[in-house]
């Protein structure tokens, strides 16, 4: 058998290079999964943990949220390890530039160390010594402060001046800060300092703080994410599912490129049982040539998986540079911004080949075994197919019918319990029964889909139909893969966009306003209105009618502010200055410099009085929806109070424009825009307070998530087109007679092309019509279970403009799939093709 062996090899060899294509495909899958998980997790913890990337461990409170490491102990503890620590926080210290006071200014530490640098220098030097300090791009910006500048930061004898030497991007929005200065720079106004974590380079020296812990930057970050997304580490779960998406689609694809292989050497079998090979070598002749096959395929899967996953990574950087995609190190997974090249970790890449080479000893088990049940004598004959249907009148049948319809009746079940009781698991136990149920189904729904798709076609499209549902099974199992492929690429565009709707609805009740120009007392003018409408990247702008009143628990007076055309700038629809009479909503993080050490002591229920000149009222406090960052920020609508337009009658009988609220156009320069309102207000007294870059900031995370998932499904799809194609290849050389006799029909090449075109496209058009109706069903099911909770209730949201994307796609896709099989067939000339057995 060694000598049928290698003669198998070599004789067929053209035909087994469509199943190592397949193999390659899908080992190369499992490979880019690996290197794009990692690099979609590095984007999205390059915020979170770009503070840490260079560090070995990180000291941060042991309860969080909850609890704090008590400041002293943490200045000391930073303090006794030198250089190889980094203190991470920041203060709120007064602070102005040539007498002109600067609000809410954010002061942070610069490491020691360059290697625990996390701000990315933009123009300039870090600072050297005390007395410099570098800013934060977007408030240099603002302010209108540039390199050589001087900041007067604290007031009374902890006034410093600090020279500005240079501008730093800053990348974790948690940590961000607007100036940057040296460590013992920054002891000087302790008093306004909160200090959350520490990196720490190399061993722990001495004790913790007190109420302390020690992690990795990994297991930190993976902490402060999942916390962040109600518990649920969504890194943890995607490089398991994928890998699992990736064994389907391959064993589908493989499976049914084997049996085409071994149906068409149906005969070559049946020869070798009748010189007197038996069953089992035949089984193991040709379980050798799978692993063979598998082996040389899976080490090119590796090589081209490792280049994909670089280009992609590379791609996604240059095509949408704020993704932040990268991939870690197999020291600390956190991505260096001096590194951004990926490296793939071993284990994936052994992992592929492992996988490459059992899927295909797997797929090729049960076509294998299939071709040697057929008794010699039947498989000589020439003519005649044993791949049917399902036929119920058969054991195999019914109990295939059996389990595709506990499938159908059991997954429903399962999500719609996942869906009332938030259970992740049992929300994939039913997607998993699901598709298996309508696998197993396939060989009779999709050629009758197929046939109802192919009945408007002329000629061409009904020979198309004949020819795509002459092997029910086969069919099935081609349409298979894609059909797995879509449905999910559907239930991720349809999750996301329903995951987008509510996240913008959240932000919009936590940052209804984007930009609010908020006076002191001074009233703002109509001409400053008309300007602020003029301003490029300004959609609305409305004036909002106060006056100036003394709450009791507040040291200052401030604005109390109503407006009845709140909602036409407001992202929550003007909900949040919907007051009853009698209520006053506020934002305590805005009437505050620093809201974690100095706090403002009013709470929801509370009731405060407030006094305009001789007239006073009781208002019952509403505040404003907290911030879900680690250090509470403002809600976006100024150091304001909120009243009804009936309460604040009841103050004055004269109120005044004391603010204007903005709402920004879509897709506009932030930056550009403060800038232009900053120079707007300032003249007028007024001061500005915008929440577009944590906006930016939140719609950025989205955005790597939604772009990575998509990315793993599109190579998902690559493989079954390619799976589409050998199929179709292998067809092509199966009906070789069959082309020849149309040709010497009449049939014409470009006909011929025309069919085989039409054939494709029938079978990925249908898969993803079919794919499409259940992945936006598992779309609602995902976000009923999976993000509901964490996320403001909204209807589900159907991205039909991106679905007809895919289905045309699909289709597209089936149309090149089928270019090199239709040429093959088409250079057969009929009298040749006629001589073939």
């Amino acid at each position: 058998m060694r000598t049928v062996f290698r003669a198998s090899l070599r004789i067929h060899a053209r035909r087994y290079v469509a199943a190592a294509i397949a193999v390659t495909a899908s080992v190369a899958f499992v490979v880019v999964i690996g290197v794009l998980t990692a690099g979609a997790r590095s984007g999205l913890t390059d915020g979170t943990g770009s503070p840490y990337r260079g560090a070995d461990h990180v000291v941060s409170p042991a309860i969080w949220p909850g609890s704090q490491m008590d400041l002293d102990e943490v200045i000391a503890f930073t303090e006794r390890h030198g250089e190889n620590a980094a203190a991470i926080g920041r203060g709120s210290p007064p602070a102005q530039v040539d007498g002109r006071p600067l609000s809410r200014v954010m002061v942070a530490p610069i490491a020691r160390s360059p290697e625990l640098r996390w701000q990315q220098l933009v123009t300039g030097r870090f600072p050297a010594a005390e007395g410099e300090a570098v800013l934060h791009d977007w408030f240099a910006q603002a302010e209108k402060i540039g390199i050589g500048d001087r900041i007067r930061i604290g007031e009374g004898s902890g006034a410093t001046d600090v020279e500005v030497v240079g501008v730093v991007e800053s990348p974790a929005p948690g940590a961000m800060a607007s100036v940057y200065v040296t460590w013992p720079q920054l002891l000087r106004w302790r008093d306004d300092l909160h200090l959350g974590s520490v990196a720490v380079r190399g061993d722990i020296l001495g004790p913790l703080p007190g109420g302390a812990k020690v992690q990795s930057p990994e297991e930190f970050v993976t902490e402060r994410e999942a916390k962040l997304r109600d518990a649920v580490d969504t890194w943890s779960l995607m490089p398991l599912l994928f890998a699992a998406i990736a064994v389907v689609v391959s064993v589908l694809v493989i499976a049914n490129t084997f049996s085409i292989l071994f149906a068409q050497r149906m005969r070559d079998f049946a020869l070798l049982r009748c010189v007197g090979a038996t069953r089992r070598q035949v089984v193991g002749s040709v379980r050798r040539e799978a692993a063979a096959v598998g082996v040389l395929a899976s080490l090119a899967g590796v090589l081209v998986g490792v280049g994909l996953g670089y280009g992609v990574i590379a791609l996604i950087n240059a095509v949408v540079p704020t993704a932040r995609s990268g991939v870690v190190n197999t020291r600390a997974p956190v991505m260096s911004a001096s590194a951004p090249e990926p490296t793939a970790f071993w284990p994936w890449l052994l992992g592929g080949f492992a996988l490459g080479l059992l899927v295909t000893l797997v797929a090729s088990w049960l076509p294998a075994r299939r071709v040697v049940r057929v008794s010699p004598l039947a498989a000589l004959r020439v003519g005649g197919s044993t791949d049917v249907a399902l036929d119920v009148r058969t054991a195999a049948g019914r109990t295939r019918l059996a389990l595709a319809a506990l499938g159908l009746v059991a997954g429903p079940v399962l999500l719609g319990t996942a869906m009332a009781q938030d259970n992740t698991v049992l929300m994939l136990a039913g997607g998993a029964a699901v598709s298996a149920g309508v696998l197993l189904v396939g060989p009779v729904l999709v050629p009758r889909l197929i046939r109802v798709a192919g009945a408007p076609l002329g000629l061409a499209g009904r020979l198309a139909t004949q020819n795509a549902v002459r092997n029910p099974r086969r069919t099935a199992a081609t349409t298979a893969s894609v059909l797995v492929c879509v449905t999910l690429t559907t239930a991720v565009l349809t999750g996301s966009a329903t995951t987008r709707a509510a996240s913008d609805a959240e932000r919009g009740v936590e940052h209804p306003i984007d930009v609010a120009l908020t006076s002191s007392g001074t009233p703002l003018g109509s001409d400053l209105l008309d300007r602020v409408r003029r301003t490029p990247g300004v959609e609305q702008a409305v004036p909002v009618d106060g006056v100036v009143a003394r709450v009791s628990g507040l040291a200052e007076p401030i604005p109390l502010l109503t407006t009845p055309a709140a909602g036409q700038v407001a992202r929550d629809g003007g909900t949040f200055a919907h007051l009853r009479p009698g209520e006053i909503r506020i934002d305590p993080g805005s009437l505050t410099d620093d809201p974690v050490r100095n706090p403002i002591d009013i709470g929801t229920g509370d009731e405060v009085t407030v006094r305009v000149g001789d007239r006073e009222a009781r208002l019952q406090v509403v505040v404003g929806v907290p911030s879900t960052h680690e250090l509470h920020q403002a809600s976006g609508w100024g150091p304001a109070g909120v009243v009804a337009t009936e309460t604040l009658a009841r103050l004055t009988d004269s109120p005044q424009p004391l603010a204007i609220w903005v709402r920004a156009t879509s897709g506009t320069d932030s930056l550009q825009l403060v800038g232009a309102m900053d120079e707007l207000a300032e003249p007028a007294g007024a001061t500005v307070d915008d929440q577009l870059q944590a906006r930016a900031a939140e719609e950025g995370l989205l955005g790597v998530l939604t772009l990575s998932v998509l990315g793993l499904l599109g190579i998902s799809v690559v493989i079954a087109v390619i799976g589409i194609a050998n199929t179709l290849g292998l067809s092509v050389l199966e009906r070789a007679r069959e082309h020849a006799l149309l040709r010497a029909l009449g049939l014409t090449r470009r006909q011929l092309r025309r069919m085989l075109a039409a054939e494709a496209m029938l079978l990925s058009v249908v898969a993803t019509l079919l794919g499409s109706v259940i992945g936006i069903g598992f779309g609602w099911v995902g976000y009923e279970t999976f993000v509901e909770r964490a996320l403001a209730e909204v209807p589900l949201q159907v991205p039909w403009p991106q679905l007809g994307v895919v289905v045309l796609l699909a289709a597209l896709a089936g149309l090149l799939a089928s270019v090199l099989p239709a040429r093959r067939a088409a250079r057969v000339p009929p009298a040749a093709g006629l001589s073939l057995d």
